[in-house]
């Protein structure tokens, strides 16, 4: 059994946490999260750290989760997280004007996705772009749905990937 529950979450200098009943928000210079805490589990601040237990016994599965989730949280307000993405392919290219990032990924048509608020996304070269953003998991599933706008193709390798992934590429017919 994991005890991963049991490790108090450290409040670093400069966030701010504000406790009401099961809802929590966590304030620091990267912005302003929020999270609503299972009803089994509780959250008590003592000494500069943040300390789970659950009430049932099946509280403590959910415990470690939250638990994960507020130190991601905590985490993402004072060093907030990224990713990298690649586009690999013939003409494929990405641009990003302001709140809205420009694909060009070999349809008929430019793709325009809008960036949700509280993510960035940069392009230091055509084919690289970087998402920012303090919450963890709206960064993950907005990596996740420009990804999925052209995946990695099995024979060839082209489309959009995550930075350091690896394809397995598939043999090619033979005759």
């Amino acid at each position: 059994m994991s005890r991963v529950a049991k490790n108090p979450i450290p409040i670093v200098k400069g966030v701010d946490v504000n406790l009401q009943g099961q809802a929590i928000t966590i304030k620091g210079q990267k912005g302003t999260l929020q999270h609503t805490v299972h009803p089994s589990v509780s959250i008590t601040q003592e000494e500069g750290a943040l300390c789970l237990s659950a009430t049932q016994s099946e509280g403590w599965a959910m415990a470690g989760t939250t638990r994960a989730l507020l130190f991601n949280m905590v985490k993402g307000v004072t060093e907030g997280f990224e990713r990298k993405l690649e586009l690999i392919g013939v003409g494929y290219r990405a641009q990003a004007k302001g709140k809205v990032l420009n694909l060009s990924l070999g349809f008929s048509h430019p793709v325009d996705y809008p960036l949700p608020e509280g993510l960035t996304a940069e392009t230091p070269s055509n084919t690289e772009v970087i998402l920012r953003s303090a919450d963890k998991q709206q960064l993950g599933q907005v990596a996740a749905e420009i990804k999925a706008i052209r995946p990695v193709e099995p024979y060839k390798g082209k489309g959009i990937r995550y930075a350091g992934e690896r394809v397995m590429l598939k043999e090619g017919k033979k005759k």
